[in-house]
């Protein structure tokens, strides 16, 4: 059983008639007979009842017009959602977490109010993650931090964040890796960018941290730095949206280490209408770089 041959059916049965349904698939009269024929021999049953030159269902070929109509409906559906003019289906975004918490809810209200047939799957994580699952096509596109240099992948810069450091309100002001030597820190997993970003400041002034305490989400980090328990980095956005973000003290990084950007990555060759029309609107929502201040 194929796709031809379930187009043949659908053709006969709502035509009643062989060389009618021949003439719509663009087929021989005599290839739709052996098709059925073929078809029915593999079913098991007979579909059409054949009487009088005219062909009408079975009872049997009633009940499996309904399903194959449901089969090529699903098929044409496919075929639309990676082909057609009209973004639909599933589309299965990545974003860090604090770009899905606090710059991506107004874009994604956008392209789901304007792509209604879009199915969003959203996956949060580490950049390296995400960029894990986005090469090995879980995802069709995420956000992380950037640039990335990948034979396979291409992007465009979106969002640009201030990454401060963020320690309990009585801490001593924080201007430089050496004043924090070996104190305790608060981070995601080592495959985070964020993670690698304070670890290079640290090291830069030959220093390191004490103890990382691998956490699993930003509000996690920001009330063991209330408790008074160490340091952690994250972009000032985040720590803005958050309660509790007045009851810490923010140092901002040096210059060359103090504002990293956030890109839309995708796996080169890949435009699909979901995702080109994401790219579109991500362009029109990204926030333009601003200078180091100095």
């Amino acid at each position: 059983m194929n796709l031809s041959q379930l187009e043949m059916f659908r053709a006969v049965a709502e035509t009643g008639s062989i060389s009618a349904a021949a003439q719509r698939v663009h087929r021989v009269p005599s290839n739709l007979t052996t098709r059925i024929k073929q078809l029915e021999a593999e079913l098991g049953v007979e579909l059409f009842i054949r009487e009088n030159q005219r062909l009408r269902l079975s009872p049997a070929g009633r009940n499996f017009l309904s399903y194959n109509n449901r089969i090529l409906d699903l098929v044409e559906e496919a075929r639309l959602s990676v082909s057609g003019t009209e973004p639909q289906g599933i589309f299965s975004l990545g974003a860090l977490e604090s770009t899905a918490a606090v710059r991506i809810p107004a874009l994604l209200t956008r392209y789901h109010q304007q792509f209604g047939k879009v199915e969003l799957a959203l996956s949060t994580g580490p950049s390296g993650e995400l960029l894990d699952k986005l090469v090995e096509g879980e995802l069709e596109a995420t956000f992380v931090d950037g640039p990335v240099l990948h034979p396979v992948l291409d992007g465009i810069p979106v969002y640009q964040e201030e990454m401060v450091i963020v320690a309990p309100l009585s801490h001593a002001a924080v201007m430089r890796g050496k004043e924090v030597n070996g104190e305790i820190i608060y981070a995601f997993r080592s495959n985070c960018s964020y993670r690698r970003h304070f670890e290079s400041w640290f090291a830069d002034d030959g220093a390191a941290p004490g103890k990382i305490y691998e956490m699993e989400s930003y509000h996690g980090m920001l009330a063991c730095v209330i408790a008074g328990g160490g340091l952690a980095l994250m972009p000032r956005s985040m720590l803005e949206s958050m309660p509790g973000s007045t009851t810490v003290s923010v140092w901002p990084l040096a210059d060359n280490y103090r504002f990293l950007t956030t890109w839309l990555i995708w796996r080169r060759g890949t435009l699909t209408r979901n995702l080109s029309e994401f790219i579109r609107m991500a362009k029109v929502a990204a926030v333009s770089p601003q200078p180091s201040v100095k």
